[in-house]
């Protein structure tokens, strides 16, 4: 799937107003580029609280990525890595499957496990 791929750190900055995530998301809308958010990452950072309400909104403009299908996949690439954050690990694996941007807060870790999955490498923008 391509596109751009955002982790828990682009939710957040998105759900705290953050101007340049917001501007990543227009851009997309402009261009028709998929965003794409791995569920994981929904998981991790949903509450249903009425203070995330910028944090739906930008939600309703992203397609899911599905964890089920890659479970096995997560886990193996958990393994291959000695990491433990199966969050992270499927957000790799998104990302490889032809996006071309990943955003994250934690490019070090994405970086390693991006490599790892032995697929195409997105560009990673830390936010």
């Amino acid at each position: 799937m391509s596109g751009i791929v955002l982790d828990a750190g682009a939710l957040i900055a998105l759900e705290r107003d953050d101007r340049a995530m917001w501007a990543v998301l227009k851009l997309a809308a402009i261009r028709r580029t998929a965003v794409i958010v791995p569920t994981t990452v929904v998981a991790q950072v949903w509450r249903g609280t009425r203070a995330q309400a910028n944090l739906a909104r930008a939600l309703g403009q992203c397609v899911s990525a599905a964890f089920d299908p890659l479970a096995h996949q997560v886990g193996a690439l958990c393994g291959r890595t000695r990491t433990t954050d199966v969050c992270d690990a499927h957000v790799a694996l998104v990302a490889t499957a032809g996006a071309e941007v990943l955003y994250t807060s934690d490019p070090d870790d994405l970086r390693r496990l991006v490599a790892a999955c032995r697929a195409g490498a997105p560009t990673i923008v830390s936010c």
